[in-house]
């Protein structure tokens, strides 16, 4: 499945920050968010300890979006986010580029614009893909979630390993009858 700059890229850094922040142990590490945002076409810099607090605090928000099963609550979700996080929409030439739709101001602060853009991008993916294509893995004791761009949607796990670990003891289980 293909998505827009925000339902892709957008919703990809959610992700991506939502699992950063449930695998960290104490504090958010800055440079670990700042590596993150980075490598989805942020640069914000060095990151503050107060900013990776409010990042990760922004990261809990999120990850209740992910896996929710009830489409009625996961768009009320979606909405509390855009509410929360996004500024009013505005199209934007920055830059000498073509016309293009924004989400946040065009100078914002880091947390600003993760979060318009992070809201966004989990709007568009209820919008476009009914909310299905945010997964939560199914390995007990994993929790890490993903966005599904598969083909078919079908999507359950959030890494070939977990996959794995889950047929191989299934596998193992039916051996041992």
């Amino acid at each position: 499945m293909h998505f827009n700059h925000y339902g892709g890229s957008a919703a990809r850094l959610a992700t991506a920050l939502v699992n950063q922040c449930r695998e960290a142990a104490g504090p958010p590490d800055p440079e670990a968010l700042a590596r993150i945002l980075a490598a989805h076409q942020l640069e914000p810099g060095r990151l503050t300890r107060r900013e990776a607090g409010d990042l990760a605090a922004w990261a809990a928000h999120l990850d209740q979006a992910y896996g929710e099963p009830d489409l009625d609550r996961q768009v009320a979700l979606v909405n509390e986010l855009l509410d929360l996080g996004a500024s009013r929409p505005f199209v934007s030439r920055h830059g000498g580029r073509p016309p293009h739709l924004h989400y946040f101001p065009e100078d914002p602060d880091v947390v600003t614009r993760v979060r318009a853009q992070t809201a966004a991008g989990l709007a568009h993916v209820v919008c476009d893909a009914a909310g299905q294509r945010l997964g939560r893995c199914d390995r007990d004791g994993c929790g890490a979630v993903f966005l599904d761009t598969s083909r078919n949607g079908r999507r359950r796990f959030c890494s070939l390993r977990c996959a794995n670990r889950v047929r191989v003891a299934d596998h193992r289980a039916r051996s041992v009858r």
